[in-house]
């Protein structure tokens, strides 16, 4: 009877020893899974924080055209007014027929042309 008895505690020792083994596999993969659950987060993070921060560049690049191209359209018509004038003047001295008079071309009131002025001082300040 003790002999049994001896046999049955030896395995019901083994068995607990295998049931902890596995146990502590258990939450070793549960530890793990919790942690790449987190790190998984974290790194969905990361990847839409880096696609944000792309989308602002992208953003930011295009608002920088459109400024570059509203300052180059004023540029243009600033130039446009002088080339006319040019124009117009050497007509009058005789060169090309077209433009005789300087009336033709649309002069600006001076306050305009002072606010032009301005813009483009501040233009050129913040470049």
């Amino acid at each position: 009877e003790k002999e049994t008895w001896n046999r049955e505690r030896l395995s019901l020792q083994k068995s607990l020893k295998q049931a902890d083994a596995e146990l502590s596999k258990l939450r070793a993969e549960l530890r793990s899974e919790a942690f790449l659950r987190e790190l998984g987060s974290d790194t969905e993070n990361a990847v839409l924080r880096r696609i944000y921060g792309k989308y602002l560049r992208a953003e930011s690049f295009r608002k920088a055209l459109i400024y570059q191209k509203k300052y180059l359209l004023l540029l243009l018509g600033g130039f446009q007014e002088c080339e006319e004038a040019t124009l117009a003047l050497i007509a009058r001295m005789g060169g090309q027929p077209s433009y005789t008079d300087l009336e033709i071309i649309t002069h600006h009131s001076k306050g305009f042309t002072r606010f032009r002025s301005a813009v483009r001082v501040s233009i050129a300040i913040s470049r």
